[in-house]
């Protein structure tokens, strides 16, 4: 593992977490496969033991805080967490380049969706929304995010400011601790899928960026305590347009 190249990668995958709620998957994943050189379905499983482990820690000073919904962890987790069971196991039948292009293109219409004006409330007031809505929301999200492959932040957040109402902070704090449940139930699936290819993780690495990324996270989440929401929803959106181009264009699908 080449010291040089993944130790500032790490960090600003738990730097993205702890400051938007998102992006660990986003960078974990291309760093794995573009700096490191690790098959695609290899380093989709291993960002969801990093991400979930560095979204563990990074959610403690939240739950401090009270920022975090808990209704809303219990009624778009739990489908969430069934919809990434069925997502990753749909996986199994498509490359990982499919895989890619579709992280690519579901990043790119989910930036498109933040940079829209969002009703949204005070940091600390709950949205009112139907339990059977919030679920689905979270059922479409889990089956997405785990057919590819990442603990879904980058479209948890949009969903909880778009369609719960929830402000950037409240959504940021409630994403964490969904994107640990779903990063595990993830992860256990995906050892099926790469056991079946004859594949297996490098734990060495899983650890080293888990630990890493920790350390990034305490010092995202104290800047986004900081930032105004909306400057903070509008980086959010930049954010996932850069990632979302860079993959497309390194994609093996048009390659």
């Amino acid at each position: 593992m080449n010291i040089a190249l993944a130790l500032p990668g790490a960090l600003f995958v738990g730097f993205s977490l702890g400051m938007f709620g998102s992006g660990g998957s986003i960078l974990t994943v291309p760093i794995l496969v573009y700096l490191l050189g690790q098959d695609e379905k290899v380093a989709i499983a291993s960002s969801l033991a990093i991400v979930g482990l560095v979204a563990l820690f990074g959610s403690l000073p939240n739950v401090r805080d009270r920022l975090v919904d808990w209704r809303t962890v219990a009624l778009f987790g739990i489908p969430g967490i069934i919809g990434t069971y069925f997502g990753a196991w749909s996986a199994a039948f498509v490359t990982g380049g499919v895989q890619l292009t579709t992280f690519a293109v579901v990043m790119l219409l989910a930036a498109f969706m933040m940079l829209r004006p969002p009703r949204v409330l005070p940091v600390h007031e709950i949205p009112d929304r139907s339990a059977l809505k919030v679920g689905a929301d979270g059922l479409i999200v889990g089956v997405l995010t785990g057919f590819v492959g990442v603990g879904g932040g980058f479209l948890i957040v949009p969903a909880l400011v778009l369609l719960g109402g929830l402000s950037m902070q409240r959504a940021i704090a409630t994403s964490l601790v969904i994107i640990t449940l779903k990063s595990a139930v993830g992860y256990i699936k995906y050892m099926d899928v790469l056991a079946a290819e004859g594949l297996e993780p490098d734990l060495l690495i899983i650890a080293f960026f888990s630990l890493a990324g920790v350390i990034g996270s305490f010092g995202g989440n104290a800047l986004a305590c900081r930032l105004p929401q909306e400057q903070l929803k509008t980086g959010f959106a930049v954010f996932l347009i850069v990632m979302g181009i860079f993959i497309l264009g390194q994609s093996t699908i048009f390659t």
